[in-house]
């Protein structure tokens, strides 16, 4: 496991796009963060969540890591060099729990860096947006136990998020498909849910790996969500871990 460990973070570490996809998604999450704090504005208590405002970049910033995970695996099929990598490690749950750690590890320090610029653009710009203590608005801050577990469940919704990405990608095999596949995955079912009323409604925001995923982040009005925070947060990682198992399965059983 070790050989592998090493060989994938060589195989990660020296590609230029590893580097530019983590910087690119620690800018677009705090970018985005920014831009809804800057154009938001409140003039009384209106059940706005801060925190959840301040944290808002991730539902873009997510497709970065999910694209450097798909990259990981799918590109090697594209290249052929999946052959060389199966020869040499023809363990193939080893090879893909390799993979697995590398992509978690650099996804949660971008996630934990993107995560940290989210908050801090959201403690400096959204006081002058309103929401600030003289609305009835605590400042953002991860003294607070709520806004820790948001921050702390962000990060881990990243990480969740790449690692089913990458069992899509084993799946799939062909870069674009699975790119395809994951934003569908993501993507397609709040727009489906919106589309439906209650109680549809409700148990698709349940099951849904994002929405589901993302009531991590709320930090007020707990009961109105369709899922508790760290539920649903299980629900994604449920996702990730049957995508994984399944990505396993057919590495193990098809041809390079």
């Amino acid at each position: 496991m070790t050989e592998a460990l090493r060989a994938e973070w060589t195989k990660l570490r020296t590609l230029a796009s590893t580097g530019w996809l983590l910087l690119g998604a620690i800018v677009l999450t705090v970018g985005v963060s920014a831009a809804v704090a800057a154009a938001v504005h409140v003039t009384s208590r209106t059940g706005q969540d801060p925190t959840k405002l301040a944290l808002t970049g991730i539902y873009l910033g997510q497709t970065i890591p999910a694209v450097l995970a798909v990259l990981t695996i799918s590109e090697e099929y594209g290249t052929g060099m999946i052959r060389t990598t199966l020869t040499a490690m023809p363990r193939r749950f080893v090879l893909l729990a390799a993979k697995a750690v590398n992509v978690a590890g650099l996804t949660f320090v971008a996630g934990c860096l993107a995560v940290a610029g989210c908050l801090l653009v959201g403690r400096l710009l959204l006081p002058g947006a309103g929401l600030d203590p003289a609305h009835g608005y605590a400042l953002v801050s991860i003294s607070h136990s709520s806004t820790l577990r948001a921050a702390v469940g962000s990060v881990v919704y990243l990480v969740l998020v790449a690692l089913l990405s990458l069992g899509v990608a084993t799946v799939v095999r062909d870069t674009a498909v699975s790119i395809g596949v994951v934003l569908a995955v993501l993507y397609l079912p709040p727009i489906l849910a919106q589309a439906v009323s209650d109680p549809l409604r409700r148990h698709l925001e349940q099951i849904a790996p994002m929405t589901a995923g993302l009531a991590i982040q709320a930090t007020t009005d707990l009961r109105s969500l369709p899922i508790a925070p760290w539920a649903g947060l299980g629900v994604l990682a449920a996702w990730a871990a049957a995508s994984l198992l399944v990505g396993g399965m057919l590495l193990r059983l098809r041809d390079a």
